[in-house]
């Protein structure tokens, strides 16, 4: 089979998606590989429709997403599906959809500046604020009171949500999906100290939720961050095509998967 996987440049010097694609060639498939940050990309002759396939992993308002739409409009499979990262990619859009499907989230405010953030109602507090685009652990903050958000700085050139704080076990679990497969990761919380990061078993409350959101949502590889909490599992963030960080034989498990995506 031919692929194609679209690299972003923020994933030019890490090992995924590369070390998928390099899985994938060993098994005697056909690899290119479209930065398209760095390239041109022909939309109107045969250039798009001769891959079997297209697999980004994306980044926020990266341009991979653009192409892959392209692809997905003539009718060539892609993977993750454009809806389905579009869903997750805007975490106030992920936010919305999760709770309007029934799955367990967070009370949650969209802020379209910082400034709106004292306007967060005070019953809500202690909140988790973090940008509505993505984030990286240093861009979490527990804020306890509404006084100590009056006082807290952040970037007037993004949005926000402010999440209420559920009490919980003090570190993250990841849920790593590949279709039916499903592996639990203890993850370091941001808001916490560092804890050991290992595999746990993958309890019926944890699989129950990995495949709910898979089935709501359209996604084929993906992760899950959730809570454990004194109501159950608590779902906090959605993320398509994640590191699989952790996970036993990842490589051969994502590459093993994407050929049954298009085989189906």
């Amino acid at each position: 089979m031919h692929f194609c996987f679209i690299l972003e440049e923020q994933y030019a010097r890490k090992p995924m998606p590369l070390v998928i694609a390099d899985q994938l060639q060993q098994w005697g498939h056909e690899i290119d590989v479209l930065q398209p940050y760095a390239a041109v990309t022909s939309l109107t002759d045969l250039s798009l429709t001769k891959y079997d396939a297209y697999v980004l992993k994306t980044v926020s308002e990266g341009p991979g997403l653009t192409i892959l739409e392209a692809a997905e409009a003539i009718g060539i499979p892609t993977i993750n599906n454009s809806r389905a990262i579009r869903l997750v990619r805007d975490k106030a859009v992920a936010v919305a959809f999760a709770q309007a499907c029934g799955l367990p989230v967070p009370t949650t405010y969209f802020v379209g500046h910082p400034r709106a953030l004292a306007k967060v109602p005070h019953d809500v507090y202690p909140v988790v604020v973090k940008p509505s685009n993505g984030s990286s652990m240093q861009d979490v903050h527990l804020i306890r009171t509404p006084e100590e958000m009056q006082h807290r700085k952040f970037d007037s050139g993004s949005y926000y949500l402010a999440m209420r704080y559920v009490e919980n076990t003090g570190f993250d679990i990841k849920l790593y999906v590949t279709g039916q497969e499903v592996h639990a990761i203890v993850k370091t919380s941001p808001l916490h100290d560092t804890v050991p990061e290992k595999e746990i078993p993958v309890s019926r409350e944890m699989l129950k939720l990995a495949q709910r959101v898979g089935q709501v949502f359209g996604l084929d590889l993906y992760g899950v961050d959730v809570l454990e909490t004194p109501q159950g599992l608590m779902l906090v963030d959605i993320n398509d095509f994640p590191s699989f960080y952790g996970v036993p034989r990842k490589v051969a498990s994502v590459a093993e998967y994407i050929l049954s995506l298009i085989h189906i």
